[in-house]
């Protein structure tokens, strides 16, 4: 091809771009410009509070009001102080974390175990009534928390009473146990899970002489991984930031506290009278840190899971 054909073709397609440009293009760039920006905006508009947060409990107790996002000077010794300073209250930090964790795994655990188990024989067993049971589970999904909180808590203080303690108020059961019921909303979520799996693969695998329990466990749910992944990490966020159980239940332990009624208590200390904000933003981000983590970790899954549920059935 000639030099001069070549810079013919430029010139026609630049001219193309211009006319484009000119024309319906500047419509177009003027909404992704628009788009764009409101979506950058919206982000720092998110970001910006863990940025602050993080930022003042790097501050020492003279600068923690000051405006810079950045510290002059960085105290890393925060964190270390926030251990020692909640191990003379008699309410070690690392004694909340332990107890949420417990609180967490725990409470994962029995939910998975519980709702992937309803879901599945309401989506895939034929029995008398399937219909009327999966309709009182979504009924319960319009019960407000708040209307259960004080009979919940009478069965558990009777529980406490016949158990001599081991058991119910005062312990940390009532903050996981119940996952063994179920949750409507994961129950709903992982029927409609089920329900996609097609019905040949039960049919074929009971023929092999597999019983449904064998079908459940080696068949259904590596096939709901992704689903199972975002009840675990939904119910993880719900247990580990949990304030309204450990208020309930274990406020008079101190050695029961889980991190945000501990986070709670340790803003009655430094807050008032001693201002030391700056060790209430580390313990504050020691709390956040976990869920940040396993989110990004586990997003794509997760994302996955919900979206491909609610396509499902």
């Amino acid at each position: 091809m000639t030099t001069a054909a070549k810079g013919e073709r430029r010139q026609k397609a630049f001219e193309r771009s211009t006319a484009f440009l000119e024309g319906r293009g500047l419509f177009w760039v003027a909404q992704r410009a628009l788009i764009y920006g409101a979506l950058v905006f919206f982000a720092i508009v998110f970001v910006f509070p863990f940025v602050w947060l993080l930022s003042n409990s790097l501050k020492d107790p003279l600068h923690i009001f000051d405006a810079n996002l950045i510290p002059q000077p960085i105290v890393w010794q925060n964190y270390v102080t926030i251990f020692q300073e909640t191990e003379t209250m008699g309410t070690p930090l690392i004694s909340m974390i332990r107890n949420s964790v417990i609180v967490s795994v725990l409470g994962v655990t029995a939910v998975l175990i519980s709702s992937s188990m309803i879901g599945f024989a309401l989506a895939k067993l034929r029995f008398p009534g399937a219909n009327v049971v999966f309709f009182l589970v979504l009924m319960t999904m319009m019960l407000p928390g708040e209307v259960t909180i004080v009979p919940v808590y009478l069965i558990w203080r009777k529980l406490a009473d016949l158990t001599g303690g081991l058991i119910g108020t005062g312990t940390l059961f009532p903050l996981w146990l119940g996952g063994l019921f179920g949750s409507s909303f994961y129950i709903f979520m992982l029927r409609q899970f089920f329900l996609g799996i097609p019905q040949e693969l039960i049919e074929g695998a009971r023929v092999d002489g597999a019983s449904y329990l064998r079908i459940y466990w080696q068949i259904m749910l590596p096939l709901v991984r992704p689903a199972l992944l975002a009840v675990a990490v939904l119910e993880f966020q719900a247990k580990w930031n949990d304030f309204m159980g450990p208020l309930i239940y274990v406020s008079n332990k101190p050695d029961l506290w889980t991190l945000p009624i501990g986070l709670f208590q340790l803003n009655q200390h430094f807050g008032f009278g001693q201002f030391r904000y700056e060790l209430i933003f580390a313990a504050a981000v020691l709390m956040l840190l976990p869920s940040v983590i396993l989110f990004f970790l586990a997003q794509k899954q997760f994302i996955k899971g919900l979206s491909a549920g609610a396509v499902k059935g």
